[in-house]
């Protein structure tokens, strides 16, 4: 393999975990042709096994309500699309169904919902509500839980970190002002990323996210990612943009799937230490090698079938005929040389995160 030494010499600072400069960021960035992209791909793996080794974590996907308060232009879930499908389960229902996952042998339950105006425009009452959930599935499960409601006050991100929360997943999916206001209209852009440094400071971990295929520049992208430097983010993720039905951005094009997983191996390239998803949630069981490839070492979006849970970017892709579940994740690492990571690994690193 023949590649040039400028792109050489970043991949060999990235393994020795030396800081990478914006100009190189931006080198990998523009990386086009496939020798590059095998390099890059290959650093990216080999320095994910220098740190978690063969281990990939799996993540149990519970969205518990698709009601949203938002109108944004991206989502199938905005306030004022008609097409969408509602819901808004019981708690009984979303500890049932957080047990099975647990049973499963996931290593996490993530709570998502839209910005439900049930908790979140109620005050203090629905976020009493969501916490006591918290401390309901955590008890159901013995599980870490993730809490991705949106935009949540300072106070009550410190009353769902008391009901046991460890993760606070909030995304910004971009970090230029402009292409924000864009997407995620009449929404307050400093408001939502103070969110997540009031939410370390009350002690949760925190998950930052990029959505790609939006109109945005490499600039953009650079942006992105030193944000979530500065952020200090625990875990990171991007995502395909997916053209939703009833939406403003319905008729634009969806990007490539190689998008995304050029941007995981820059991020693990950037972050060799932290979480990095490979969502279920895009192109389904069928992608998930091509973002493990990439450096993701964990796998997100793990729904059970036939409890009448969606999806967020694929509301129903894969989820019916059981290929979103840990039985058919497993497989797919062990032909990929992986293996499930142990609950104790996952509890470990969690420790050590947030000792550091």
């Amino acid at each position: 393999m023949t590649i040039k030494p400028h792109l050489q010499s970043i991949l060999k600072k990235a393994l020795d975990r030396v800081a990478l400069s914006r100009e190189e960021i931006l080198a990998l960035l523009n990386i086009s042709d496939p020798e590059a992209f095998a390099a890059l791909f290959n650093t990216a793996r080999s320095l994910r096994e220098a740190c978690f080794g063969k281990e990939i974590f799996l993540y149990g996907f519970v969205y518990l309500s698709t009601y949203c308060r938002n109108d944004c232009r991206f989502c199938y879930y905005r306030r004022s699309n008609n097409e969408s499908l509602r819901y808004r389960k019981t708690a009984d229902e979303i500890v049932a169904v957080s047990a099975d996952l647990a049973r499963s042998g996931v290593h996490l339950i993530d709570l998502t919902m839209g910005e439900d105006p049930h908790y979140l425009s109620r005050g203090s009452t629905g976020l009493e509500e969501l916490a006591e959930l918290v401390s309901r599935v955590k008890l159901a499960t013995g599980l870490p839980v993730m809490i991705s409601p949106g935009v949540v006050p300072e106070e009550g991100l410190r009353t769902l970190a008391q009901a046991g929360a460890e993760w606070y997943a909030c995304y910004q999916e971009t970090h230029s002002r402009t292409l924000f206001q864009e997407l995620r209209i009449e929404q307050d852009y400093e408001q939502r990323y103070q969110s997540k440094i009031q939410a370390h400071e009350a002690g949760l971990l925190i998950e930052e996210g990029l959505l790609c295929g939006i109109g945005e520049q490499d600039s953009d992208l650079l942006a992105s990612l030193e944000a979530m430097q500065i952020l200090d983010a625990d875990q990171v993720r991007v995502m395909n943009f997916i053209p939703q039905k009833g939406t403003p951005l319905e008729t634009v094009p969806g990007t490539n799937a190689d998008r995304e997983t050029h941007l995981i191996a820059i991020m693990r390239l950037l972050f060799p230490e932290r979480l990095i998803p490979a969502s279920l949630d895009v192109d389904g069981l069928t992608g998930l090698p091509g973002r493990l490839a990439a450096g993701a070492n964990v796998v997100t979006s793990i729904i059970p079938p036939g409890k009448g849970l969606a999806g967020v970017a694929r509301s129903s892709l894969d989820i019916d005929d059981s290929r979103r579940t840990t039985a058919g994740v497993v497989p797919v690492l062990k032909d990929n040389g992986l293996q499930t990571g142990t609950i104790h690994s996952y509890r470990s690193w969690l420790a050590q995160q947030r000792r550091g």
